[in-house]
């Protein structure tokens, strides 16, 4: 993992309580059961293939179910307990309590016909998150987006989308950034490419709006803004867009979400994780300091 500024960590009820007050969902609980049935199958030297066979499932949603990616049937966990070797009957009333938790549905689910499946993963994360570093190359961050500019930044991705669609949209997003002003808010670390803010997404009187939301926001105490400015030249993120988040109490992985047009990725190795968090701290080196930021964000809102 890459050093990072310490963050007080949430209450298990902070955790869960979602940002309109209804449950976090099930992430937090879906990525320790995951992880512990890793563990165990590890120590078990069993591989996911067998697993899979043991509860009539492919390898990959072995894979997925370690990851907190997929949900998963009580019946499925006893006997995968059982393949394992777990025979403490605490240890398995722990885990199977979990297993009931993580198919609790999420507070997204109202949300359910604008969020895709690949999103929701990240999005029970982000809620319970107590670090959150991410680098953008085209867009401002979704958590620092104005309700305009994400209006007009959700039309270019759906271009088809109707206006009570659109609305949808924008509300989900500005839900979102409910955490940060909660208490106690995560740590946001965001770095942005100049391009991000010299693009006029929705025209310039947006995207003013937008900059002067950004000086604004960046003086909020848990929230930090880098830009990463044109004179820096080629950085570590050439391949896109990164995230970061770190959960609460130190157990579970980081989590590394790599957003594409369509999907997403969440790569989970160790070695995968380590490199992110590689390119997340280069980057932080290569842009200007965060002291700066409200500076170059004045000198760009005057030259827009």
């Amino acid at each position: 993992m890459g050093t990072t500024e310490a963050a007080h960590s949430p209450s298990d009820s902070e955790i869960l309580n979602g940002p309109s007050g209804g449950s976090a969902g099930p992430m937090v609980p879906r990525l320790a059961l995951g992880s512990r049935l890793r563990q165990l199958r590890e120590e078990q030297n069993i591989s996911r293939e067998r697993a899979g066979h043991v509860i009539r499932a492919s390898q990959s949603k072995i894979s997925r179910l370690e990851t907190g990616r997929h949900g998963c049937k009580l019946r499925d966990v006893a006997d995968l307990l059982t393949l394992y070797g777990v025979t403490d009957q605490a240890e398995r009333a722990t885990l199977l309590a979990l297993a009931q938790e993580a198919n609790t549905p999420g507070w997204w689910q109202a949300y359910n016909d604008v969020v895709p499946s690949w999103m929701q993963a990240y999005l029970g994360v982000e809620q319970a998150a107590t670090l959150i570093r991410c680098f953008e190359v085209q867009r401002v961050p979704g958590l620092l987006q104005t309700p305009d500019y994400a209006r007009a930044a959700l039309r270019l991705d759906h271009p088809d989308a109707s206006a009570d669609e659109l609305d949808r949209r924008v509300t989900l997003r500005m839900t979102r950034q409910r955490i940060l002003r909660r208490q106690p808010a995560p740590q946001i670390w965001a770095l942005i490419d100049e391009a991000a803010l010299r693009r006029a997404v929705g025209g310039t009187h947006t995207m003013r709006a937008q900059l002067q939301h950004l000086i604004e926001v960046s003086q909020l105490p848990r929230v930090t803004v880098q830009i990463m400015p044109f004179r820096a030249g080629g950085h570590a993120a050439s391949g896109g867009p990164v995230t970061i988040l770190r959960l609460p109490g130190g157990q579970l992985p980081d989590v590394v979400y790599l957003e594409q047009y369509a999907s997403a990725l969440y790569p989970d190795k160790p070695a995968e994780i380590e490199y992110y968090w590689g390119v997340m701290n280069r980057l932080v080196v290569q842009a200007q300091s965060p002291e700066a930021t409200p500076t170059i964000l004045h000198r760009i809102f005057k030259e827009t």
